[in-house]
C-alpha cells in the first residue's frame, strides 16, 4: 500500500509517518511539492504520487491569523481537502481527513456527538467545516476524524509554549472557563493507524465499510488553567522554572482576534 501523508513535519504527520510505516510506503511530500494553498499543486502531487490512502495531517491552525487571512485558511481548510477527495476517487484511493472541535460553538454543557450541529464562531471553524462538507459531498471511501487540543513534543502547541513561558515568566494567567479534552498527537496517529491495520485485514476495499465521520480525543476534560497545571507538574525540568504563580482568568480577561467556544468537549 501507498500512502500519501500531507503535513508530514507537523505533530500529526510526523507521528503519522512512523506509525503507518508498517503498513506500507509512505511518502510525505514537502510544501515545494504539495502546497496546500494551491489547489493545483496538491492536485498535481497525488497524481504524481499515485497513493492507495491520503491522509490529510496538514492544515491552517492559527486561529487568531485566520481571522486575517481568512482566504489562505479556506484554501488549505476547505478548497484542499475537496481536491484530495476528488483525486482520491479518480485513483480509487481512501483519504483520511482531520478536523476539529471549533466547528462547534460551545453552548452545550455535555459533550458534542458526531451528529450534533455546526456553528463555527471564528474563520478556523468556518473552514475546517468546509473542508469536512467538501469531503463528505465528494469522496467515496473516507474517513472524517474530528480531534481537540491537540499537543506534543514537535511543532506548536500549547505544552511547548507553557514550558517555555515557565522557565521565562514568575507569573503566568491562563484561561479557566473554555473547556475542552487535550489530545496527544501520538494517540492521533496511533489510532489512526489501528484503524487504517483494521481496515486492510478484514475490508474488501479500504475504508470501505467504515466511511464516516468520528470523534477522536482523549477522555476526560479539563480547562487550559487546568491542562497547564498538570503539564507544569509533570515537566520533567522543574528545575529549570522561574514560574511563582499560576493565575485563571476568564475569556474576557484574555480577549482575542478569535472567539472561542466555551465547551467544546467531543464524546
Amino acid at each position: 500500500m501507498r500512502i500519501l501523508v500531507t503535513g508530514g513535519n507537523g505533530q500529526v504527520g510526523y507521528e503519522l509517518r512512523r506509525i503507518l510505516a508498517p503498513l506500507g510506503t509512505v511518502v510525505a511530500p514537502g510544501r515545494e511539492q504539495c502546497d496546500m494553498a494551491s489547489a493545483d499543486s496538491v492536485r498535481a502531487c497525488i497524481r504524481e504520487m499515485k497513493p492507495d490512502l491520503i491522509v490529510n495531517a496538514a492544515a491552517y491552525t492559527a486561529v487568531d491569523k485566520a481571522e486575517q487571512e481568512p482566504d489562505l485558511a479556506m484554501a488549505v481548510n476547505g478548497i484542499a481537502p475537496g481536491v484530495m477527495a476528488e483525486e482520491a476517487n479518480s485513483l480509487g484511493a481512501a483519504l483520511i481527513h482531520y478536523s476539529t472541535d471549533y466547528i462547534f460553538d460551545g453552548s452545550k454543557a455535555i459533550p458534542y456527538v458526531e451528529d450534533d450541529a455546526a456553528c463555527p464562531i471564528n474563520v478556523y471553524g468556518e473552514t475546517k467545516w468546509a473542508g469536512e462538507e467538501a469531503v463528505r459531498s465528494v469522496a467515496e471511501r473516507y474517513l472524517i476524524l474530528r480531534t481537540s487540543w491537540v499537543y506534543g513534543v514537535r511543532g506548536q502547541n500549547f505544552l511547548l509554549t507553557i514550558r517555555r513561558l515557565a522557565r521565562e515568566r514568575q507569573e503566568l494567567n491562563i484561561v479557566a472557563d473554555q473547556i475542552g479534552s487535550p489530545t496527544w498527537s501520538r494517540l492521533i496517529a496511533e489510532t489512526t493507524g489501528l484503524m487504517v491495520a483494521h481496515s486492510a485485514g478484514h475490508q474488501a476495499e479500504l475504508l470501505g465499510d467504515c466511511a464516516g465521520t468520528y470523534h477522536l480525543t482523549s477522555a476526560g476534560q479539563t480547562s487550559w488553567h487546568g491542562f497547564a497545571k498538570s503539564l507544569l507538574a509533570l515537566d520533567p525540568d522543574k528545575a529549570a522554572h522561574q514560574l511563582e504563580t499560576l493565575g485563571a482568568i476568564n475569556t474576557e480577561q484574555y480577549p482575542t482576534p478569535a472567539k472561542r467556544p466555551k465547551f467544546s468537549v467531543l464524546n
